[in-house]
């Protein structure tokens, strides 16, 4: 098994990578997330790593500065991710924006928390930052085995499930639910362990889950590490399949961060800035 796993690993195929654009926003240092809205044609939702205020930034493919808007009742500890899906609760129409407050790097947090707000309407221009979002609902929860360090989660349009990756600094890459009941408690949860996933972690190979996204048709998950993508095709459970071989992403040469479906076949990648210049953005088409 474990032979069989590492030839999959091993077994890259070569992407069609695109670079659309460099982040113009300033306050953008470390995109650590991005989003791709549905309503908002054109439009990418991202924000940074730890170090900032609960803020979204609204951009697009060419990096646009389109202003920032500030998550209402949220704090930012350590954000890591952001996903589009249906909202938590019923009552609310629309979609919401999902951020993972859940960066953990010395595996210490008792608890981490998602927060769920309807996606705004971005702001107009890069002087519009002083809008604030609808009251964010927070999800207080705890893992099952012990403190992890999550830089990756998506929202299963499916049943509304939130799903969170493992980063694999403890030598296995872990995927856990959070159920639709779970933003009914007024207490902290326990999320789900649903499965080990078939991904061995090797800092050196920077094989390390920074993001993950799932298609809005609910058909396939997109998992990033710092130098590849795996996809997976989801199940009962939401317990995921590999489908096709892992993508190469090493002729990005940057720290990787978000990913997104930007459509059927492409992703939208983000990455942190670096003493040469922002943050960029890219399009990656992987064969399938």
């Amino acid at each position: 098994m474990l032979l069989t796993l590492l030839l999959w690993q091993t077994s890259t195929t070569t992407p069609a990578i695109e670079l659309t654009g460099r982040f113009q926003n300033p306050r953008i240092t470390e995109s650590s997330g991005v989003a791709v809205s549905r309503t908002h044609r054109g439009t990418l939702w991202t924000h940074n790593d730890s170090g900032d205020g609960p803020y979204l930034f609204a951009t697009d493919l060419r990096g646009a500065d389109r202003g920032a808007i500030c998550v209402s009742g949220a704090r930012a500890v350590d954000w890591e991710s952001i996903a589009l899906g249906p909202c938590p609760l019923g009552g609310r129409q629309g979609a919401c924006l999902y951020v993972g407050d859940t960066g953990d790097n010395l595996e210490r947090r008792k608890n981490a928390t998602i927060y769920s707000v309807p996606e705004p309407d971005p702001p107009t221009s890069p002087a519009d930052t002083q809008r604030v979002t609808a009251a964010a609902l927070a999800l207080n929860f705890r893992y099952p085995d012990g403190s992890q360090d999550v830089e990756a989660m998506y929202v299963s349009p499916r049943d509304t499930a939130v799903y969170l990756v493992s980063k694999g600094r403890g030598g296995k890459i872990r995927l856990y639910r959070a159920g639709r009941d779970a933003w009914q408690s007024p207490q902290p949860v326990k999320v789900q362990l649903v499965q080990t996933l078939p991904i061995v972690p090797k800092a050196r190979a920077g094989r390390r889950v920074t993001d993950a996204a799932i298609r809005p048709d609910g058909g396939l998950v997109a998992v990033r590490t710092y130098n590849e993508i795996y996809f997976f095709t989801p199940g009962p459970g939401g317990r995921l399949t590999p489908s096709g071989k892992p993508c190469a992403l090493d002729r990005l040469g940057r720290v990787g961060e978000g990913i997104a479906f930007l459509d059927e076949g492409t992703v939208v990648l983000t990455n942190e800035g670096n003493p040469l210049g922002p943050g960029t953005i890219h399009t990656v088409r992987c064969p399938r």
